[in-house]
This record gives structure tokens, C-alpha cells and sequence, in this order.
């Protein structure tokens, strides 16, 4: 389908569509405040408690009584604005397209792919629940308009920071309390008021490291010395810091006998109930490493959070030394070493370098309006508005809500199309949830002649509980859906490096009452790099369903404090949901020896047997983000591929 700015081929008729709009507005937004102002959230009535309000109820009566009476009065004319918006729905293109030149630079990986022979793509999916004030608030968020902002913001300032990874040789030699965020890397908010150098909430920390250990920075930015082989090789723009056991003698040692490693962090202590920038937002991606010499293995101490700015370098040790790869396992998720088969943390900021970003339930369109205005300085391709309006073809009951879906990219679009599911029932029949494809054009320094193509496919199934016969269905669609547009859209001599499928699947691998999506031939044809099979997940899987009456708990409330909890297993059981059981209520798939595990909701699933032939793709990286704490009630997950290719082509 063709890519316009306007949802209508002509001014005319979206001139119309505009003013019926305009007609119809005030009358909705009267009777959004109206009930919103019957709903409070669990930290609005915290802080009434706290203050003490006694004139909240007849605040509330009269707010009510004013809201219904201007309703009644524009009712009248928002039937008339309604019977024109209604029929204009037919003339509707199914979404919205932004297209501009980004203004901000995120972290580029590709700039060596031609001597690596690898080509590094960054996926991200997020539900955030962008609904109407009054019905966000019943998933205990408010503040919509606030939240757009704050979260796209938020995306940005992580896609956009630098990348910096810290690895340690020895896991026995950095425990957790070594060279965690919280400690050597991230200095405590508290002490905010000793911020040196006018940088705000900043603080300047020593930290010493084991005895026997050693420091060595290597700042790998497209060095050629610093290593022989790709593999060992860092991507670009990325800065490593190792540490590294050693016996030297000249290595800079604390009063205690370790080495000195000093930190320095900003930190931005604004509430993040409403509007929630990370409190690191400016710094750039430092993960601490361990890493066994021996088997490559190795658990973060640390994601995301803070700036190495002093760290004493040992005599004899390399840089990037030959022979050293990364490590096998990010974060703390509760799994042994061993069983943390790919590269895993929990962050407090989005990955940076994100090319392609899909969100859920942005279904307020001045909400998403607001979040493409905050995205656009980075994603230069927007689809927003996603869906169908009223009564069309094929899509079932009239529908109030489109689907929800937004697609951010910094690759250019070739073409798009979506679809709507026609068996949706209850209340997520009031919304035109669907499939939104999209092609990519992937575009790399000295390309050549060679195009290359990209493959991203976004969707948002059905939500009631003990409907898995209904999302089994729409899974069926998705998979001919997709076979369809690539189908379609394939041209002879492109080169396909990437088929994705993401968002938000309202079935988990877990719980007993979802067990038939789990046997789903999706499976089959999409890999899933958190699941073992049906009903099993790997053990370094934590969850991205947070129980929504606490999500305004010290715990969970700000990134940083998310993040830990859901590092700790006794803690993120506390604010994520568990698996559900059949019928409904709580049950657990928690194994013998393995962490218990919370509903994992967020998907994002790639394919080979589509991709251009001799292709690869190696999952470099999966991430649980923690920055969008308090402004929604999913965890944002994130996956890094890295896909060789053919080692004949130019």
C-alpha cells in the first residue's frame, strides 16, 4: 500500500473528516474527564492520604456534575459531527505516515560490515497503554498526554546514548557487590547534593576491585589493532572496559590491595509517577562483565547506568586481547552461568542503537500524535493511527478504537500493510486489532549495488483471559497474513536479511489456561530465543507482565529500582503476574532448581527459512527494559541480531 502522510487521498476529504472531528471532540473529552474523575489511581489515593484532602469528594461531585452537564449540552452537535465522521471511515487509508530527516544520531554498528561480513539490526517492542485517561486508569495509569511525552523521550535518550560494555575475567572476582549499578557504577541518589562539576544529582565514587585484579581499558572504535578476528572484535562505537586477573605489581591498588575504578553518574530525582525520564538518561551504555577466561562465560553486575571515569590500567595485560570473546550472558536473572545460553540483561535503558521499534496500545491519537512528535528526531519513518474506524469490511462489529499499533524505524519503508482481525469478541471487539507488515530498505556504507530488504511484521492479539481458541485463530492469520505481503512485495535480486514478528501476544509459555497457543505452528516457523519448547522456558526468563495495583511501589516505581527487583527472584515475584491457570487464578511454573518465573507476554520471534540464502542470524543480544518504570505495566523487551552473510557476495 502506497506511503502518505494524510489517512486520505484528498485534501477535501480530509478536510471534512477534520471538522466532523472537531464537531465530535468536546463531547468525548467532557465524558473522558467525566469518568476519570471517578477513578483515581493507587498513588493518586496515596497521596490524598498523605496531604490528607477532605475536600476531595465534593471536588469530585461537582467536577462530575460540570463534566455531564456540558456533555448533555454538545451531545447534539456531536451526533451531527458523528453522522459525517462515521461514512468517512470507508475513504479511510488504514494508517498514518510520518517521514522526515532524524535530527539525532544513534549509535551506527554497520560502519565495518563489509570486513566483518556481519550486519548487527536492533528490535524493540513495547505495550504501553496509551488508552483514554479514564480507561488507562483502569489499568491503574493516568495521565496519557504526559506519559506520550515522557516515553518517547525516554526511547530516544536510550537509543541515542553511546555504547560501552565492561567486561571482568573472573565471575569469582566481582560479586555482586564488586561493580554493581548500584554501587561503584551508579553512586546513590541520596548523596545528589555533592554533585561536582555542575552536572546535576552527579557523584563521584571509588570503588576498589578484588585483590588480584587488574584493570585494562580498550576504547574500540573501529581500531583495527586491538584485534585479528571479527569475532573478538567490538562494534563500533563501542567502548570496552576489561578487567582482567593479574599478578603485576604496578597495578594502581586501593588502600585494601584492589584496583580503583572511579565512577561518575547523573541522576534525576523528578517523580516518576507521571511523566518518567530515566534518571540516567544521558549516560551512555556501561555493562560490567564477568567473564570465566576459560569458557567465555560470563553475568553482568551491572546494565546501562553509569560512566567509568578513572580506571587504572595494569602493565601486560592486553587490550581486546586475541583470544577473549564476549561474554555468554548478561544480567542477573537468577540462572546459573551455564544455563544462560545467549546474551541477556535487564537494563535501565533502552538498547541503544534500536532500528525498529513496535509498540502496542498507542490507541489515543493525540497520545500518538505526541509520541511521534518525541520519536521523530531519531525515527525518521513513522506509522502511527494504525487501524480501521466504524464499519469496515471484514473487521466485525463497529469499531470505536483503531489497533493500536505504532511502527518507529530508521530505515526507510518500502511499503506497509495491515490487516484486522474479524473474530474479535467482548471488549476487544471495540478495537481494530490486527497485523501491521512492513518491508525495510536496509542501507549500509559502501553498499554497492547489492539491495538489501528487511522484513518486519507487528501485532497485538486478542486480551480476555480463557480465549485461546480466539488467539490460536488470529496466530493462523498472522502466519498467511505475512506469507501473503512477502509474497506480494518480493522483488528478484533483493537480498532479505531479516524476517521479525513482534508485540504483544496476551498468551504466555507458562500458565496451564494457554497451553494451546504454546503448541501454535508459529513455533515451528519463527524462533523464539526465550522458549525451550511448549510450556518451558529457559531459566534466565523473568517476565514482562507487572501486577498493575502495585506499580507505583518503592520497588518498581523508578528504572533503577525496577531493575534490581526484577534481578532478584523473591522480589520481582512480589510485582510480576504469575502464570495463570486453567479457569482462571494464579498458579506457578516454577521447577525444581530453577527461579521462578513471571507471565512473558512480549514477543519478538525471527525466521531464517525466508531469509536470502547462506544467511545467518545469531541473536546478539536480548534485553528487559526497565526505563519506562511507572509510565506502563509491561516490561519492554529488546533483540540485538547479528546476521552474517554470504561470504561470496561483494
Amino acid at each position: 500500500m502506497a506511503l502518505r502522510e494524510s489517512a486520505f487521498s484528498g485534501a477535501c476529504v480530509s478536510g471534512l473528516h477534520t471538522l466532523s472531528w472537531a464537531l465530535v471532540f468536546p463531547s468525548f473529552w467532557f465524558l473522558d474527564r467525566l469518568l476519570a474523575g471517578c477513578k483515581s489511581t493507587t498513588s493518586e489515593r496515596r497521596e490524598r492520604r498523605d496531604q490528607e484532602c477532605y475536600l476531595r469528594p465534593l471536588s469530585v461531585l461537582f467536577g462530575s456534575l460540570a463534566f455531564l452537564l456540558l456533555f448533555l449540552l454538545w451531545a447534539p452537535v456531536a451526533l451531527l459531527g458523528f453522522l459525517l465522521w462515521a461514512p468517512l471511515q470507508c475513504a479511510r487509508r488504514p494508517f498514518r505516515y510520518h517521514r522526515g530527516a532524524p535530527s539525532l544520531r544513534a549509535d551506527e554498528r554497520n560502519a565495518g560490515w563489509r570486513s566483518t561480513g556481519r550486519v548487527s539490526l536492533g528490535f524493540a517492542t513495547a505495550n504501553l497503554c496509551l488508552l483514554p485517561d479514564s480507561l488507562a486508569r483502569f489499568n491503574n495509569l493516568s495521565h496519557t498526554q504526559r506519559r506520550a511525552t515522557a516515553i518517547g523521550g525516554s526511547i530516544v535518550q536510550g537509543v541515542t546514548r553511546p555504547h560501552i560494555r565492561i567486561y571482568v575475567d573472573s565471575p569469582s572476582s566481582c560479586g555482586t557487590g564488586t561493580l554493581s549499578p548500584s554501587s561503584s557504577l551508579l553512586a546513590s541518589s541520596a548523596s545528589s547534593h555533592n554533585a561536582p562539576g555542575g552536572c546535576y544529582g552527579a557523584t563521584q565514587t571509588t570503588q576498589a576491585l578484588p585483590p588480584a585484579a587488574a584493570v585494562a581499558v580498550a576504547v574500540a572504535a573501529g581500531d583495527p589493532s586491538s584485534t585479528s578476528s571479527e569475532e573478538e572484535n567490538p562494534q563500533d562505537d563501542d567502548v570496552v572496559i576489561i578487567v582482567a586477573p593479574s599478578s603485576s605489581s604496578s597495578t594502581p591498588s586501593s588502600p585494601g590491595g584492589g584496583s580503583v575504578v572511579t565512577a561518575t553518574t547523573c541522576h534525576n530525582d523528578d517523580d516518576a509517577n507521571v511523566a518518567n525520564s530515566n534518571q540516567n538518561s544521558s549516560l551512555p551504555d556501561v555493562r560490567v562483565v564477568c567473564v570465566d577466561a576459560d569458557t567465555g562465560v560470563g553475568v553482568a553486575t551491572g546494565g546501562g547506568v553509569g560512566v567509568a571515569s578513572g580506571v587504572g590500567v595494569a602493565s601486560g595485560v592486553g587490550v581486546a586481547s586475541k583470544g577473549r570473546h564476549p561474554p555468554r550472558a548478561l544480567g542477573r536473572s537468577g540462572a546459573t552461568r551455564v544455563e544462560t545460553d545467549i546474551p541477556m540483561e535487564v537494563s535501565a535503558m533502552f538498547p541503544p542503537g534500536v532500528d525498529l521499534l513496535c509498540l502496542q496500545e498507542v490507541f489515543d491519537q493525540r497520545a500518538a500524535e505526541r509520541l511521534c512528535s518525541s520519536l521523530a528526531p531519531l525515527y525518521g519513518h513513522v506509522l502511527y493511527d494504525v487501524g480501521v474506524y466504524g464499519c469496515a469490511a471484514g473487521c466485525g462489529a463497529f469499531k470505536f478504537f483503531n489497533s493500536g499499533l505504532l511502527v518507529a524505524s530508521r530505515l526507510p519503508l518500502v511499503d506497509a500493510q495491515y490487516h484486522c482481525f474479524p473474530n474479535a469478541r467482548g471488549e476487544d471487539a471495540l478495537a481494530a486489532k490486527g497485523l501491521l507488515c512492513v518491508k525495510v530498505l536496509i542501507k549500509l556504507p559502501d553498499q554497492g549495488s547489492q539491495r538489501m530488504v528487511g522484513y518486519f511484521n507487528c501485532t497485538h492479539l486478542h486480551a480476555p483471559e480463557g480465549d485461546g481458541a480466539v488467539r490460536y485463530e488470529q496466530l493462523n492469520m498472522v502466519l498467511k497474513w505475512i506469507d501473503e505481503f512477502q509474497e506480494a512485495h518480493s522483488e528478484e535480486g533483493e537480498m532479505v536479511l531479516f524476517d521479525v514478528l513482534c508485540g504483544d501476544f496476551n498468551f504466555d509459555n507458562c500458565s496451564p489456561d494457554d497451553v494451546l497457543e504454546q503448541k501454535h505452528s508459529v513455533f515451528n516457523q519463527y524462533r523464539d530465543p526465550c522458549r525451550v519448547g511448549p510450556g518451558q522456558e529457559k531459566p534466565w526468563v523473568i517476565g514482562t507482565l507487572l501486577e498493575q495495583p502495585t506499580l507505583y511501589e518503592e520497588d518498581v516505581r523508578t528504572p533503577d529500582n525496577l531493575q534490581r527487583t526484577l534481578e532478584q527472584e523473591d522480589l520481582r515475584r512480589q510485582y510480576l503476574s504469575p502464570p495463570v491457570a486453567r479457569g482462571g487464578g494464579a498458579t506457578t511454573c516454577h521447577e525444581e532448581g530453577r527461579p521462578w518465573i513471571g507471565r512473558r507476554l512480549d514477543y519478538v520471534l525471527y525466521r531464517e527459512s525466508t531469509t536470502a540464502k547462506n544467511t545467518h542470524a545469531e541473536v546478539e543480544e536480548f534485553t528487559y527494559v526497565t526505563q519506562l518504570a511507572g509510565l506502563t505495566d509491561h516490561v519492554p523487551v529488546g533483540l540485538r541480531l547479528a546476521v552474517s552473510l554470504p561470504t561470496d557476495e561483494p
